[in-house]
């Protein structure tokens, strides 16, 4: 039988939650630095988030390589900080972590993830880019039979393929399909998705934004369409997302805001206004943190940049000594985090910094 979702998170990712996308700490000569990964497990915990999610592109996906060799014992890792703060908050968090390679491979990981007590698998599909719908949604079910999915519409600039309408219509007719991570990076293809869960009548299927993008935009929009004799009405109701791997605090501050604004009675028109004039902060803040204007070459150190800045990371290295940030890349930083310092939470990172490294 395959592993299922303990109801309590069932409900949480329902409801919708703050999921990171967790970095890699390393050391200059490019090793694991146990003590400030295990500090950035606690800066999540403690900022709010609902949930992590480990060994997906944000934490480097060459930590599964065997010359590198660190894709289970950053998910041990990771495991034990969970118990941590479930034991302290009272509540789980939710444990994702990324799945990714060939049907063999995913199953294996899958079910290294099982055994380490996480609770789901963002499931990437690039492996499988070139196979037929049929293939893939073999390779899903294959991947499903060991742990809850979370689907993942990953954006086709960076590895992601196509996929139709009718792909998601019947991946949503998986049994252990949690959640879907939709991130194509395009209004067309993220309505392909929505409108595919609205029809399927899957109403246990919850859908996190991974459009960095759009962020605000698909936390405050209602999805609607016709089916049957009636109208369906579906909404994200959180992010699984690299950028808000930095900022965390205000990223579940910003959340907490969307599911305001978007239950009970229609926002004022004050409080649209806002959100969509947040909208824009925080896209023009992913621009600079992911490199949007070089392809996102610097994603994963410009992200590493904030959390050195903030002391959490001691540099900015990556597993690949090539990878690093772009030409023009820290100016853009500096000016987005001048610009809107609203958005950071330095203060509270500065707060707590010492006790998340000594603990």
């Amino acid at each position: 039988m395959p592993a299922a979702l303990p109801p309590e998170v069932h409900d949480r990712l329902r409801f919708g939650a703050v999921i990171p996308a967790m970095p890699l700490a390393l050391t200059a000569d490019r090793r694991l630095d146990e003590r400030r990964q295990r500090a950035l497990c606690r800066y999540y915990a403690a900022a709010g988030a609902g949930g992590l999610a480990v060994g997906v592109h944000t934490t480097q996906f060459a930590i599964r390589d065997p010359g590198c060799g660190l894709f289970q014992p950053v998910l041990a890792l990771a495991a034990e900080e969970f118990d941590r703060a479930d034991a302290r908050g009272g509540r789980p968090l939710i444990r994702v972590g990324g799945i990714c390679g060939r049907t063999d491979q995913a199953v294996a990981e899958a079910t290294t993830l099982r055994d380490l007590g996480y609770h789901a698998g963002l499931l990437s599909l690039s492996a499988v880019a070139g196979e037929n719908d049929e293939a893939r949604l073999g390779h899903c079910r294959a991947v499903a039979e060991v742990l809850p999915l979370v689907g993942f519409y990953l954006q086709r600039a960076v590895g992601g393929p196509d996929l139709s309408y009718e792909f998601w219509r019947s991946f949503a007719e998986i049994d252990n399909v949690a959640a879907i991570k939709v991130a194509p990076f395009d209004r067309y293809r993220t309505l392909d998705v929505v409108r595919a869960v609205a029809e399927s009548g899957r109403d246990d299927i919850a859908l996190y934004t991974g459009n960095d993008d759009a962020i605000v935009h698909d936390l405050i929009s209602p999805y609607r369409f016709p089916v049957g004799s009636g109208w369906v009405e579906r909404r994200f109701v959180g992010g699984l997302l690299g950028h808000w791997a930095v900022w965390t605090r205000k990223a579940v501050e910003l959340l907490d805001a969307c599911h305001a604004a978007t239950s009970g009675d229609r926002p004022s028109a004050e409080v649209a206004a806002s959100l969509l004039g947040r909208a824009a902060q925080v896209t023009d803040a992913n621009a600079a943190f992911f490199d949007a204007a070089n392809g996102f070459a610097g994603c994963i150190a410009g992200l590493h940049e904030i959390l050195r800045r903030q002391g959490l990371l001691e540099g900015i290295w990556c597993l690949d000594p090539d990878e690093g940030l772009s030409p023009g890349q820290l100016d853009e930083i500096d000016r987005v985090h001048r610009s809107y310092p609203e958005l950071n939470d330095d203060a509270f990172v500065a707060e707590h910094r010492d006790a998340w490294l000594g603990g």
